[in-house]
């Protein structure tokens, strides 16, 4: 709640529209975060509430408490792309079942997916690969094996008047669980350019062709879901090697 107002004084605003749960807390029973949004909410300072990379029994537990607190949980902000679909089989549904929407981030897997990193280059300067690859948050997704499917989707994009990132954006979209995916960009025209996959349609036809290139690359396992930045083996003992 302390932090909650000084945003508030740093913003200049009376009131948070949206106010999440950066990760599950272990250390801090649920019904006290619970019972500190329902403060915040019924104060006024915060008008709706979610959460971030909760697995779908901490949804299904959270929604219950918030309700009884007379406010609920409407976003869950799970990673989400054409490589990382751990939230499909459990989070989503359970999220779907409780009214609850997906903000999705990392729709581009930090770059990945527009072949910024092509195959035999460990990573351009300057680039978040150069800055973060000692640090293991993208080193999974760097190996040579999984750039060389990456770039097997270039002609895919091509076909559909798009771009790699647009192809990866609108691939996010096209899940009609998917509210909003998050991008990052770091110059005005990577904003102009990722905007126009919301006017992407995207058919049966591409979707598959997407999973036939990308392959036993594409991470599923429904275990890992709260878990996004666990160092994945088969791609790590690639980049290793």
């Amino acid at each position: 709640m302390t932090n909650c107002h000084a945003s508030l004084r740093r913003l200049r605003t009376g009131y948070i529209d949206l106010y999440q749960a950066h990760r599950f807390d272990e250390d801090t029973p649920l019904e006290e975060t619970i019972a500190a949004f329902s403060d915040l909410v019924h104060a006024g300072d915060v008008r709706w509430v979610g959460v971030s990379e909760w697995t779908s029994a901490q949804l299904r537990e959270g929604q219950r408490l918030a309700l009884q607190a007379g406010i609920r949980l409407v976003s869950n902000q799970p990673q989400y792309s054409a490589l990382w679909r751990v939230p499909e089989d459990e989070v989503m549904p359970t999220s779907a079942e409780l009214g609850i929407s997906q903000i999705t981030y990392s729709p581009l897997a930090q770059g990945v997916l527009t072949v910024k990193y092509p195959p035999g280059l460990i990573s351009p300067g300057g680039s978040r690969a150069a800055q973060k690859y000692t640090s293991g948050s993208i080193r999974r997704y760097l190996s040579e094996e999984l750039r060389l499917r990456v770039e097997g989707l270039r002609p895919i994009a091509e076909a559909a008047g798009l771009s790699l990132a647009q192809l990866a954006l609108a691939w996010v979209l096209y899940n009609r669980h998917v509210t909003s995916a998050i991008i990052g960009a770091s110059r005005p025209e990577q904003i102009c350019e990722n905007v126009k996959a919301a006017e992407a349609r995207l058919g049966e036809d591409i979707m598959h062709s997407i999973d036939d290139v990308l392959g036993d690359i594409i991470e599923r396992d429904p275990a890992k879901a709260g878990r996004p930045y666990d160092v994945m083996e088969r791609w790590r003992a690639s980049e290793t090697a």
